[in-house]
């Protein structure tokens, strides 16, 4: 079974490693294995966890473009003087 690193993951997923980390913290999508190698805590990728990844990324907004999407949605702002 081939595993991956975060990068590795991440460059497959057409997502950036810091975002990935992001992600997990957060709690949006699912951590995979962790072991531990020289005192860190690394993420064992499998093609299964990057797969399981792939479908929710979708799912997951991105919370600038949200807010300026909403803000559009909302109208046109009312600032006085203009």
């Amino acid at each position: 079974m081939a595993t991956f690193s975060t990068p590795q993951a991440a460059r497959r997923l057409g997502v950036t490693a810091a975002a990935l980390g992001q992600y997990i913290a957060a709690g949006k999508i699912p951590a995979p294995e962790i072991i531990t190698v020289g005192g860190r805590r690394v993420y064992l990728w499998t093609e299964r966890d990057i797969e399981r990844t792939r479908k929710l990324l979708p799912k997951i907004k991105n919370g600038r473009k949200t807010r300026y999407q909403k803000k559009r949605e909302a109208g046109p702002s009312k600032r006085k003087g203009r």
